[in-house]
């Protein structure tokens, strides 16, 4: 997902609204893999840490110690890593801001530290993680546009980087809520773990009613924001109304009703769908506002 939002976020912003652009497409490819890789390394190195946890919550998705043993997890985790460190250090002298490069370095230290000790204090893991979901957006953004930033281009420029800051709010308020939907899911696991989230500190039902708030307000935003923003744009309208609203409302009556583990997992898949089609609606800038 992170790979085709970069892909959608270059092809079907950047380029139909003529932007001035720092990466070469064999730059911008390097790009992706450099993000994948070091998004890969965070995965890997969860993993690491949530053997036992995992052992209760998903145990047929169980990697680490029963198909890979734990050194070669960790083997995987440095070279994902570096690598992708590596290539961010390329780039960032490529285009001249060798300072970029600290970008790379420091996601995935914060990564490294959610999986060893951030995600087990309350809401800091989940805001962190979704923080880091919303930079992926962003640093295509970083690398791609604003090093071509001039007096002449500085308007346009202004206002695609503005178009990419709502796609990553959007991004950040839509997994945050995900984040939270899931240690719902996860809680058995967690409590065994140690860990203190959300529902272990305040329990099941007042986590899922901060649910159902906090999908009532996105809601209200998006339809504030297609007013505002869309309305002129009737392609753009249905394509919300159908694709993001929809289910929106349909994951809102369905953290209403949530009571079971089976659930609560049906209403992450539906968030995570929602994130889907919010970041293909890129390719409609190409058609209804160009």
């Amino acid at each position: 997902m992170i790979a085709l939002v970069q892909l959608l976020v270059r092809y079907g912003l950047f380029e139909p609204m003529q932007a001035s652009l720092a990466l070469t497409r064999l730059d911008f490819s390097l790009l992706i893999l450099a993000t994948v890789c070091i998004a890969a390394g965070g995965n890997i190195i969860n993993d690491i840490y949530d053997v036992e946890i995992d052992r209760i919550n998903k145990p047929q998705r169980l990697l680490v110690g029963v198909k890979i043993t734990e050194k070669t997890a960790t083997t995987l985790y440095f070279m994902c890593t570096v690598v992708g460190v590596a290539i961010g250090f390329y780039l960032s002298n490529r285009i001249g801001k060798p300072g970029f490069s600290a970008l790379f370095i420091i996601i995935a230290a914060l990564l490294y530290l959610y999986a060893s000790y951030l995600k087990s204090i309350v809401l800091i893991g989940n805001i962190l993680i979704s923080i880091l979901v919303a930079m992926s957006i962003l640093i295509v953004g970083i690398f791609d546009l604003l090093p071509t930033i001039t007096t002449y281009n500085q308007e346009i420029h202004s206002g695609i980087f503005i178009i990419l800051l709502q796609y990553a709010a959007f991004a950040f308020v839509i997994n945050f809520i995900r984040e939270i939907v899931k240690d719902l899911e996860d809680i058995n696991g967690d409590k065994n773990g140690g860990m203190n989230t959300l529902p272990i500190a305040i329990g099941r039902k007042r986590t899922i009613t901060l649910v159902f708030v906090l999908l009532l307000v996105t809601i209200v935003l998006l339809v504030i924001y297609m007013y505002n923003y869309l309305y002129s744009y009737q392609v753009a309208v249905l394509y919300f109304l159908l694709v993001v609203l929809a289910p929106l409302f349909y994951a809102l009556v369905k953290a209403w009703t949530a009571e079971k583990q089976k659930d609560y997992a049906q209403l992450s898949s539906l968030l995570k769908g929602v994130m889907f089609t919010g970041m293909c609606s890129f390719v409609l800038y190409k058609f209804v506002i160009v």
